[in-house]
């Protein structure tokens, strides 16, 4: 299981670590939830919003055991990922300006 940490920073802001020790890179889950979604005819996007916001694995299939694989992973952990990609996008577009 990912262990967590807070640092407090100067003023208000904390900043949050994760420590991924022994688990399935994040990367490769959402890769393999997404397609197996896709193979099984849903809207990858919404099932995993649907799975972030409520937590019900009943939102991603048992499929390629995309489910078993998903809840591996703590939703945080998800989301951190799937932020720190599109974010990246500003980053490669700030370079090309």
């Amino acid at each position: 299981m990912a262990r967590r940490e807070h640092e407090e920073m100067s003023g208000e802001t904390m900043r949050f670590r994760v420590d991924l020790e022994g688990q399935p890179r994040t990367e490769d889950v959402l890769r393999l939830v997404y397609t197996a979604l896709k193979e099984k005819g849903y809207d990858p996007t919404g099932q995993l919003v649907g799975y972030l916001l409520s937590g019900d694995p009943a939102y991603i299939t048992t499929y390629r055991e995309a489910r078993k694989q998903i809840r591996a992973l703590e939703r945080d952990e998800l989301l951190e990922e799937i932020v720190e990609q599109y974010l990246k996008r500003f980053e490669s577009s700030d370079q090309e300006a």
